[in-house]
């Protein structure tokens, strides 16, 4: 094969690679995210496309320093001996929830404060992803209502309850 015939295959295979990478010049709209500080922990919210035209919310809560747990979801309203703040996610305006209640993507643990006889289910240590099925009723605005705390074997981060995370749907 001469220089000019491998250079010309050479391009072409790049232009292919190039085109099939870039989703063949479709433009992908960003799905909508939104971010939120309180008290040692980003929550991030993305919208994301799910089965049978329905969508999904994302809530992902992180803490800001290492060794720090989010409270579970299923802890009661009350924590455990007045311990704790369950974690929640709702939604208002132009998102519905369906189906099923959140859902996290980690197995909680128990975690017993330094000094304390009490055990507190957590999550394990780092990011934690709740995911609720929803639907889209209107093309404007959401409003993701959040409610967490964050442990660590010895201190607690105070509480936030009923931060609104608006979300923009265009």
């Amino acid at each position: 094969m001469t220089t000019s015939r491998w250079r010309s295959v050479a391009l072409g295979s790049a232009a292919a690679a190039i085109l099939i990478l870039s989703g063949c010049g479709e433009k992908r709209v960003p799905e909508p995210t939104e971010h939120a500080t309180a008290n040692g922990v980003t929550v991030t919210v993305t919208l994301l496309p799910a089965a049978n035209g329905q969508r999904e919310l994302q809530a992902t809560f992180s803490p800001q320093q290492p060794g720090f747990h989010i409270y579970s979801i299923d802890l009661p309203s009350q924590g455990v001996d007045g311990l704790g703040i369950p974690t929640r996610l709702s939604v208002h305006g132009d998102l519905t929830p369906v189906g099923k209640p959140p859902s996290a993507n980690l197995v909680t643990q128990l975690l017993r404060p330094a000094g304390l006889q009490t055990e507190i289910p957590v999550y394990p240590d780092g990011p934690v992803t709740f995911t609720m099925p929803v639907r889209q009723t209107g093309s404007h605005q959401a409003d993701v209502v959040v409610s967490y705390g964050a442990c660590s074997k010895s201190r607690c981060l105070m509480p936030v309850t009923d931060e609104v995370i608006h979300l923009s749907l265009n």
